[in-house]
């Protein structure tokens, strides 16, 4: 059974138990639980014969029709033995009895209003944003906690108090819209980053999330994420090595996504209520307007990222603007800027290699290039730049 498909059902299977009455902790843990009995029983594809009914030890020889039923099913039954084992309450005692008939599971699409439900105003802003993405964005506690740029400790320990802090509430009081986008922002990143494919969901979900908020970031958000999308195919080689945005084939970019962007964007902007995500589009607009690299507007993106660093006041958006600021007022200006900020930021080696190289050290950019190297996030960066640092030591230009 492939993975993508167990992340696609993990929401409407959530929803389901939810609404059974299950507390969102307590079935969030079911169906982790079920997940990993699903990787179990089905790990061997070729050998049908070999799965099992959820619960049960008999042998079935036909291939299971219905994935998410026997999700819900396994899921449900690991809520109620919770249930038991814990004493729970009597309420709970008498959904032992109502486990309802085996069938197809409703196709109701839960996932927004999931999304907006972990967003309880019990949990702080960053403890709804994680437990979100554990439990309904599928990702891992590595992913989040390197989206959030802290150890996976730290992060296991701040979902495990989100649970903690939810266990027992019914959650049916929907949390904030600020929440919830910066949930499907994060989300979208990991998918466009290319280890979990989660951006085309993230931008169905802030669609029909527009559709029900009239607001300019809830807009701004959907267009910054339809111009970043729009580049997609043209991020990476046929052999799968990173390509900087300077080096793509801009012929290739996706131009009625970028024009459905721009529109979003510019009907939010009009409404003279700026926040940090319109901030972004803006910023994705600018690049995505340049038919060359060096007709890129890099003096308007420096003033877009000061209103974004207002907004936000985030040391990565600092790092950003100093490879602008390099771009439109000259490398040394760049460094000056860099000289500002942590040398423990994510990427901050990368910009300062990049940013030595643009000033002629070649010797020091070499240097920095392997530094990154080591640094790296994903194979594919650690790849990019071990090339970067091989084609300086070679003496070749870029």
């Amino acid at each position: 059974m492939n993975e993508a498909l167990l992340r696609s059902l993990t929401p409407s299977v959530l929803g389901i138990l939810v609404r059974r009455g299950a507390d969102f902790a307590a079935a969030e843990d079911a169906v982790q639980d079920a997940l990993v009995e699903a990787v179990r029983v089905w790990r061997d594809d070729r050998s049908p014969s070999s799965r099992l009914r959820p619960g049960r030890g008999d042998p079935i020889r036909d291939p299971i029709r219905d994935p998410k039923g026997w999700l819900v099913t396994m899921a449900w039954r690991r809520f109620l033995d919770a249930t038991r084992a814990e004493a729970a309450r009597r309420r709970r005692e008498d959904l032992v009895d109502e486990e309802p008939a085996p069938g197809p599971a409703p196709t109701v699409d839960d996932t927004l209003q999931l999304y907006f439900l972990c967003a309880h105003p019990s949990l702080t802003p960053s403890s709804a944003v994680a437990l979100t993405l554990r439990a309904v964005g599928g990702l891992t506690t590595r992913q989040i906690a390197r989206a959030y740029l802290v150890p996976e400790a730290t992060m296991a320990q701040r979902i495990s108090r989100a649970k903690r802090t939810v266990s027992g509430v019914r959650f049916d009081q929907p949390g904030d819209v600020a929440t919830v986008l910066r949930v499907l922002y994060l989300v979208f990143n990991e998918g466009y980053s290319g280890e979990v494919d989660l951006a085309a969901e993230a931008i169905r979900l802030t669609r029909q999330l527009a559709v029900s908020f009239d607001h300019p970031e809830v807009a701004g958000l959907l267009a910054l994420m339809l111009l970043h999308h729009a580049r997609r195919a043209t991020r990476t080689a046929p052999d799968g090595s990173l390509v900087p945005l300077a080096e793509q084939d801009r012929g290739r970019w996706d131009t009625g996504m970028i024009g459905e962007g721009v529109g979003i964007l510019q009907a939010a902007l009009a409404r003279d209520r700026l926040g940090e995500f319109q901030a972004q589009a803006a910023i994705a607009a600018l690049h995505a307007d340049a038919s060359a690299a060096e007709e890129t507007d890099w003096v308007q993106i420096v003033e877009w990222y000061d209103e974004l660093a207002d907004l936000t006041d985030s040391p990565v958006v600092r790092l950003n603007r100093a490879v602008a600021v390099g771009e439109a007022d000259g490398p040394r200006a760049g460094l000056t800027e860099l000289a500002a900020l942590s040398d423990s930021l994510p990427r901050h080696t990368a910009v300062a290699a990049y940013l030595h190289e643009r000033a002629g050290d070649l010797a020091t950019a070499a240097r920095l290039y392997a530094e990154a190297a080591h640094q790296a996030p994903t194979l594919a960066e650690h790849d990019h730049l071990t090339r970067q640092a091989a084609r300086l030591n070679a003496g070749r230009p870029r």
